[in-house]
């Protein structure tokens, strides 16, 4: 069985994208058995949503759900995922039944894949200053702390840190990292805040057109090795638990 981030964080979630150069059609009989197919395979997701004009939804029936995926067809975009998995085979099983299956019925190839993209999300739920939180959790020993201490300093009010580095020489292949903070200012002027999740996100990218692997259920089993080797020895221990501990320290 697939490890699991339950107990590290309040909610984990896995994102899909995968980014084309040519717009798919979205012909009516070509979505519907294409999303027929889909239920077939996975029978909760029976919810189907029109979000604007040019975007399409199928998720699972939530509301009794403490987990739920969900696929979004977009006119360059193929997006889907998992809410709060059971485990990642769990993931893994789902992402190679939808790359093998999309291609045929959405009519996309190689020659079309720009780049993607899979994204673990671990949400840490916390009310009060996520900016200050970060800065002081992991920044308190940095050089640059002295940029945000002081006594003509009051609080910190944007420290979302963008992180990205190339893991081939080719740069085909991308990890980033991102902390994302849901603070305003004005909860901060008024030191009145709501309960919301801070989020650390691990993006693994990867480019066609630079090396002979171009096979997408390959290409995406050597992205999930990635998400997990980086999540498992370095966004876990390094963010992660680091920002759990310190908010746990303040309830």
């Amino acid at each position: 069985m697939g490890m699991s981030w339950d107990n590290v964080c309040d909610a984990f979630s896995v994102s899909h994208r995968l980014f084309l150069k040519l717009n798919l059609s979205f012909g009516r009989e070509t979505v519907l058995h294409f999303f027929d197919q889909v239920r077939k395979e996975f029978p909760g997701m029976t919810r189907l949503r029109r979000r604007d004009e040019e975007a399409l939804v199928l998720e699972e029936d939530w509301p009794d759900r403490s987990s739920r995926r969900w696929i979004r067809l977009e006119p360059a975009t193929f997006r889907f995922g998992y809410y709060d998995p059971p485990n990642v085979d769990e993931v893994r099983h789902m992402t190679q039944f939808l790359l093998e299956l999309a291609p045929y019925h959405l009519t996309f190839s190689e020659i079309d894949y720009d780049h993607f993209e899979v994204v673990y999300g671990f949400d840490l739920e916390y009310a009060g200053n996520h900016d200050q939180l970060v800065a002081e959790t992991l920044f308190r020993d940095h050089p640059l702390a002295s940029l945000f201490t002081g006594e003509d300093v009051h609080y910190t009010i944007d420290m979302q840190p963008y992180l990205g580095v190339s893991l081939t020489p080719e740069c085909d292949i991308q990890a980033y990292i991102e902390i994302k903070s849901r603070t305003a200012t004005y909860e901060v002027r008024n030191q009145s805040y709501e309960p919301q999740p801070l989020s650390v996100y691990l993006t693994l990218r990867k480019y066609w057109g630079y090396s002979s692997d171009r096979n997408l259920v390959a290409s995406y089993m050597q992205l999930m090795d990635y998400a997990d080797e980086w999540a498992t020895r370095r966004v876990v221990p390094i963010l992660v638990t680091p920002l759990a501990q310190a908010i746990a320290a303040q309830r």
